[in-house]
């Protein structure tokens, strides 16, 4: 049985790892090496997820199954102010995709979403990415598109995507 709970500083290296196995299968196809290994670094080093925590208000939890995490995400509730919670990250590890733990995790922050009175949930997926798929079986749709620009003249080239709750 999958269970989803908050996930505190203790958990960033279990954060991290998960994040540096799923990378690569999610994005070795998109980005160039040196962009994924960048990001991968600016993103998921304990000042950053701290800062992410204390200074951004997102909330991270994890999915287990038994002793096993199998993924985690993080979110922010009342996003720009508005009645709306944004998924920031939500990762799988590669074997465990499939197994209902993608459904877990965003279930959990509808919950959560709902407890503080958002109206609509809403996340950013790189263009190419084949999650888009999955995001719209969960019932998102793509709303917008946006490219962000990261050091190095990186680009982040996403759709933004939202659904009601």
């Amino acid at each position: 049985m999958i269970t989803v709970h908050s996930a505190t500083d203790n958990d960033f290296a279990t954060i991290r790892s998960i994040a540096y196995e799923t990378w690569p299968v999610a994005y070795g196809q998109i980005l160039a090496k040196t962009q994924l290994e960048y990001m991968l670094g600016a993103f998921y080093n304990d000042v950053a997820l701290k800062e992410s925590v204390t200074q951004r208000g997102h909330h991270f939890i994890l999915a287990n199954e038994g002793n096993q995490t199998l993924g985690f995400a993080s979110f922010e509730c009342n996003y720009d102010d508005q009645k709306q919670t944004k998924i920031h990250k939500i990762y799988i590890l590669p074997s465990a995709q499939g197994k209902g733990v993608g459904k877990a995790l965003i279930d959990y922050v509808v919950s959560e979403a709902r407890k503080q009175g958002a109206l609509t949930l809403c996340l950013n997926v790189n263009r190419f990415n084949k999650a888009i798929a999955f995001y719209e079986k969960m019932g998102f749709s793509i709303v917008d598109e946006v490219t962000i620009e990261l050091e190095h003249g990186y680009l982040m080239e996403d759709y933004v995507m939202e659904r009601p709750i």
